[in-house]
């Protein structure tokens, strides 16, 4: 049994965004209907729907920035129940039998690899997933979140969903905290979330970027100051004094040009995939300190509600700019430009008027 879902999808890399009607599963034994409120605007969801990068399927529905209220639960179903407000982030399913799995890391499932809110193969259906651009989803309840957050912050939720756990995840996993000095490279959706988070774990932080224009509003966030990384003598002022990077610029840059900053054990991690693969790093940068370079996807189903746990309980949700469902291919020619501070978040009310 299926229920028709109406959605905005791409049918192919060169096709704008439009209205596409198509089937979710009725809800099984142990899933969750949500009918979606606001869905997050991720740099992903261009990449995926413009065929940026490898391996997408059309018709594309994106979105993995969900929010929405449950609206029916199957027989099995002990964790949600109708009119509970819930989250759905980058991933509907795994395998759950891998150690990664085992271990509530199921973003790095070892057998199958996670299966996608869009893009990924449909487990029930076939076919593939389609994302939160849409009415409604159908979500096994393995993979669904508690949103605790107040109603009229609901908006501003979604993007925690993905910007806010790729950021949280790895300041969780290298144990930030009180007494460390943290940097931020570069102050987009994940960058915003960064510095909110790292501040509110107790941290001193900064934030890198390339734009001086930018330091009132890192400052407004909650970094101590903003440095220009353009700027080499405002650099080599904090040579060897940052326990902590989070870079997460997905463009092409040196990546000595931050490591140098590190203390001795020190380490980077980057959470940006850019286009094209960074220079290779200066080894003696890193033998030297025994400093690292490392990577970090999003976060498990388990550390997603710690991390929306943290956020209520802390205040925090992500800047956003809302739009209706059809100016989403305006919203995505101003995405790359950086003309949002800091996330764009459908309204899906629109979708009834749009």
């Amino acid at each position: 049994m299926t229920t028709t879902a109406n959605g905005y999808a791409a049918q192919s890399p060169e096709t704008p965004l439009a209205p596409f009607s198509f089937e979710r599963r009725e809800p099984g034994k142990t899933d969750v209907a949500i009918d979606i409120a606001f869905c997050g605007v991720c740099h992903s969801d261009l990449h995926t729907a413009k065929g940026e990068w490898e391996g997408t399927l059309y018709p594309c529905v994106p979105g993995h920035e969900i929010v929405g209220h449950v609206t029916a639960v199957g027989s099995d179903v002990t964790k949600f129940k109708v009119g509970d407000v819930v989250g759905v982030g980058c991933m509907v399913d795994s395998c759950g039998e891998c150690p990664s799995c085992k271990d509530g890391e199921e973003q790095y499932c070892e057998t199958t690899g996670f299966v996608g809110t869009y893009n990924g193969p449909d487990p029930v259906l076939g076919g593939h997933t389609f994302g939160g651009y849409s009415d409604k989803i159908v979500v096994d309840e393995g993979f669904v979140l508690k949103v605790s957050h107040p109603e009229a912050d609901l908006a501003a939720v979604a993007p925690l969903l993905c910007a806010g756990i790729t950021t949280y995840s790895p300041l969780k996993h290298w144990k930030v905290g009180p007494g460390q000095k943290v940097g931020i490279v570069g102050l987009g959706g994940p960058g915003h979330m960064g510095v909110k988070i790292a501040n509110a774990m107790g941290a001193e932080v900064y934030v890198f970027s390339t734009s001086p224009n930018k330091r009132d509003d890192a400052k407004r966030l909650g970094a101590k100051d903003l440095i220009v990384s353009k700027d080499e003598a405002a650099m080599a002022e904090h040579a060897n004094s940052f326990d902590f990077i989070l870079n997460t610029v997905a463009a092409s840059h040196n990546l000595d040009t931050f490591t140098a900053l590190l203390k001795r054990d020190g380490t980077m991690t980057l959470v940006g995939v850019p286009e094209h693969a960074h220079p290779s790093p200066s080894v003696g940068n890193l033998i030297f300190k025994r400093r690292a370079i490392a990577g970090s996807l999003i976060g498990g189903i388990a550390e997603t509600q710690e991390m929306l746990d943290f956020c209520n309980e802390h205040g925090l949700v992500s800047d956003i700019e809302m739009i209706r469902m059809d100016e989403i291919e305006p919203s995505y020619q101003r995405m790359v430009k950086s003309d949002v501070k800091y996330r764009f978040v459908i309204d899906m009310a629109s979708m009834k008027t749009a």
